[in-house]
């Protein structure tokens, strides 16, 4: 059974949800959404945050206290494409420091409309190169994200490997969205349940990322791409989601492409709860669970 803050928080997201879509513009949308992370996720204690340009891509290191300095994981945030940024994931990539015990680099990506894909992609994958430059060996490397991050997290693999570079370890995807099409069954089974995404709002935005471009292009619905040969995946999802198949589809594609994966589906748990860490028990049971799959990929220690 869900806790007692699980079920208080799904009145803040239900007023979040109507708040977002019922702005015209999307410097509001993107606006409120900033506002809602700073309260979603606890500030995290004994962590520092410095902003660096990452290969020509702003990104802001997230380095706890104690962290490793050698291991890194690469986050890209969630919004659709459209809204989010790395400062306002400042909280939450500060938690998930702590949580794994290294530096996180939060990238902020460009957004659609007015960058369209391929540039988040582009980004993403500038600021793993920019890592490898800075010394970093892709041993020590995992990529993560969430929603549009989490399906962003698989297309940098994807990308990375069709370009012949090091690829890191291990990737992250925390609810992700990897179909532009949105024709999971989830989308309409679970749409009473979700109350941040649903269908009419999320092909809203897949038409500001793709600009008129093929939906079923890996490198923005990796759906639809040849998962052989990326590192192994965690992926966490909650099963009110009105993306869970996405979540399905993508371990189901991954282990047939004979890759490493875990799918853990969280009992009445809404879209990337992970966001609430520090407020939310099941959010840092979560985090934990990321960390114990993650550390011993890094070569972190106990």
């Amino acid at each position: 059974m869900a806790s007692p803050e699980a079920l208080a928080i799904k009145e803040q997201l239900r007023l979040l949800g109507d708040a977002v879509t019922s702005l015209d513009s999307i410097e509001d949308q993107r606006s409120q959404f900033e506002m809602a992370l700073t309260s979603m996720t606890a500030l995290p204690v004994g962590v520092r945050w410095t902003e660096v340009n990452a290969g020509g891509v702003p990104a802001i290191w997230a380095d706890a206290e104690g962290g490793s300095r050698e291991h890194a994981v690469i986050y890209v945030h969630g919004g659709g494409y459209v809204i989010g940024s790395a400062s306002g994931y400042r909280n939450f990539t500060g938690q998930l420091a702590k949580v794994v015990g290294c530096r996180v680099l939060s990238v902020d990506y460009r957004l659609a409309p007015e960058h369209p894909h391929p540039a988040a992609v582009e980004d993403s994958t500038s600021a793993y190169q920019w890592m490898l430059e800075q010394g970093f060996s892709p041993t020590q490397l995992a990529i993560s994200g969430d929603s549009a991050g989490g399906g962003l997290t698989v297309s940098t693999l994807l990308k990375l490997r069709d370009i012949g570079a090091p690829l890191p370890v291990a990737g992250v995807s925390i609810s992700p969205w990897i179909d532009m099409e949105g024709v999971g069954e989830s989308m309409k089974t679970k749409a009473e349940l979700d109350l941040l995404v649903d269908e009419a709002s999320l092909k809203g935005m897949a038409e500001l990322f793709l600009a008129g471009q093929d939906p079923k292009d890996p490198l923005a619905a990796p759906l639809h791409g040849d998962l052989e040969g990326i590192p192994p995946l965690l992926i966490q999802v909650g099963d009110e989601e009105t993306l869970l198949d996405d979540s399905i589809r993508l371990a189901e594609i991954a282990g047939a492409a004979g890759n490493e994966v875990r799918l853990e589906i969280f009992p009445e748990m809404q879209h990337v709860f992970q966001l609430f860490a520090g407020n939310l028990p099941e959010a840092d049971e979560a985090l934990l669970q990321i960390a114990d799959w993650l550390r011993p990929r890094l070569g972190l220690t106990p």
